[in-house]
């Protein structure tokens, strides 16, 4: 259903999934002949999903996985055709390199937190398997009162050894962050209600893992793809939980096509890393999920490709190296200041999508809606690299049935992941001949230290702990290092109230929305479920005139 408003014109504030989602979903809303603008800061839009070459092979610098299991993503890739390219991922395992060894990442787990810690040889020592038991056991019947650390309540259940050594790479690797201080909620939602109602911990992650009954449909809204990812290097993934959802999800605008049935074709006018710590995570829980549908999917020639076939797709017109400035209410709608400071213009809009960064959004909205812009000024957000390795395939000892492994920082490492990339993509494992091709993530939050170095000090910093980790003693045939700052919004505790504050103050405001990784999760699906809705809100307001102030 289209939503036909005569001569509309809206701005779409960022170049990312994002804002390019958001302007694909306000096209098939609105129509042919209404005049989208999408504006982003640097000169090309795609922001944290990109592909360049390593040794002559297209790499992700992002997001390299899509969340299959949520029908965003996958969906929106085969509207604006780039169905023939989605693939999958080698059903092959993932490691953990842990006290020196690599050893398999143990199944039965929600983001590393475990159903049955005596399943955990390997990982923890007998004493420490032991205490876990115990811990869980004396803690049985206490109560979860509000939003929690889930590393704290990790610890206080089953000890220091399963934050350390599993929840923290796996949780603390998908958002760049550190268990500690993120959100149960809002970044395991399913475990967060879990938890309220069973006696143990165990029993809450059997309950959580537990496969759903014969004929059950899976639930979009819930699938979990916190991330990396996210949009940003840690992608989207199993973990991509509908982050800031509690119960029924918001929800999308009237005249946009339900999920699962986006058109074939877009209309155009005139005629969402993955990372080690996410698939990890899918690894974990697949077996009890007892689904034959892959977990993720990507792009055979890279991720990074989804954002200009969206671009092109939408219609819109896409202007690079523009800098909003400021907006402000007018009469009819808004008003948008762009451009230098001694020389700005201006953009006359019916409405408005601010799809940046939460630090962005909040200096925009600070004059508009000034509760959701200090709301969003107070979220945090991670840095981190990807450092990418060509290496000699013949000197290389590449495990033939793992895609890569994790690192706990309780070990001290400076990389927190590796992705064995080219046996993880079987269409670039196809192209890349004597080569092996490595992808490392490296920092989180409030560790900068490491990202302080240069691309020369990282390269040898990865390769030393690849060497480590794997016994390779050889060279590098080529590497590339991609930096993300601030590419990870923190989901601290109460992420969930405070996204939903900022979404009341920016509701009440007709002709205006929000979407992001901030809000629901920063995978690429939950990114452009995200999009939807907000272009649904938009529409809806123009369709029914509610974008003026009344006199």
């Amino acid at each position: 259903m289209l939503v036909r408003v005569s001569g509309v014109r809206v701005a779409v504030v960022g170049g990312g999934i994002s804002g390019l989602a958001a302007a694909w979903f306000l096209r098939q809303a609105l129509g042919p002949d209404a005049q989208i603008v999408v504006l982003e800061k640097q000169p090309v839009v795609g922001g944290h999903l990109r592909v360049s070459d390593v040794a002559g092979l297209p790499v992700d610098e992002g997001a390299e996985s899509l969340l299959a299991r949520r029908p965003e993503a996958v969906d929106l890739a085969r509207a604006v055709g780039l169905g023939d390219d989605v693939v999958h991922p080698a059903a092959v395992g993932a490691g953990l390199w842990s006290r020196g060894s690599i050893v398999p990442l143990p199944a039965g787990t929600v983001m590393g937190v475990p159903a049955d810690p005596a399943r955990l040889a390997g990982v923890l020592t007998p004493t420490e398997v032991s205490a876990a038991l115990a811990l869980d056991a004396a803690a049985a019947g206490l109560p979860v009162d509000g939003d929690v650390a889930i590393g704290r309540l990790v610890r206080s259940r089953y000890g220091d050894a399963v934050a350390d050594r599993l929840v923290e790479p796996l949780l603390g690797g998908v958002y760049a962050g550190r268990a500690d201080e993120l959100s149960l909620d809002a970044t395991v939602p399913a475990l967060g209600a879990a938890v309220r109602t069973a006696r143990t911990l165990r029993d809450a992650v059997a309950a959580t893992t537990a496969p759903p009954p014969a004929g059950t449909p899976a639930d979009s809204s819930t699938a979990g793809e916190p991330a990396a990812s996210h949009t940003g290097p840690s992608a989207a993934s199993a973990a991509e939980t509908s982050a800031g959802r509690r119960g029924t999800p918001r929800p999308a605008g009237r005249g946009l096509p339900p999920y699962g049935r986006v058109p074939t074709t877009a209309a155009q006018p005139g005629a969402a890393q993955t990372t080690m710590a996410q698939a990890g995570a899918a690894q974990a829980g697949a077996a009890q999920a007892g689904a034959a549908t892959p977990v993720f999917a990507g792009l055979t020639g890279g991720v990074g490709r989804l954002p200009a076939a969206v671009a092109a797709a939408s219609g819109a017109e896409v202007r690079t190296g523009v800098t909003v400035r400021a907006m402000e209410r007018t009469a009819t709608g808004w008003r948008l200041v762009t451009g230098p400071v001694p020389a700005p213009s201006t953009l006359e809009v019916d409405a408005v999508v601010v799809a940046t960064p939460a630090a962005a959004a909040a200096r925009l909205l600070a004059p508009v809606v000034p509760a959701a812009a200090a709301e969003l000024g107070a979220v945090e957000a991670a840095s981190m690299a990807i450092v990418t390795l060509a290496l000699p395939a013949d000197g290389f000892p590449l495990p033939p049935s793992s895609s890569g492994f994790l690192v706990p920082p309780v070990d001290g490492r400076t990389i927190k992941a590796v992705t064995y990339s080219s046996v993880k993509w079987p269409w670039l494992g196809g192209r890349s001949g004597d080569l092996v091709l490595l992808r490392a993530s490296l920092g989180r939050h409030g560790d900068a230290q490491d990202l302080q170095r240069d691309d020369g000090e990282l390269v040898a910093a990865a390769l030393a702990d690849v060497r480590a980790a794997t016994g390779y003693a050889g060279g590098v045939a080529d590497s590339r290092v991609t930096r993300w700052g601030g590419a990870l919004p923190q989901y601290a505790v109460g992420h969930l109230d405070r996204v939903a504050r900022v979404r009341a103050a920016v509701d009440a405001v007709p002709g205006l929305a929000v979407c992001g990784a901030v809000y629901d999760g920063v995978g690429v699906a939950a990114c452009i479920g995200a999009a939807r809705e907000a272009a649904g809100r938009v529409a809806a307001a123009l369709s029914e005139g509610r974008v003026r102030i009344e006199s």
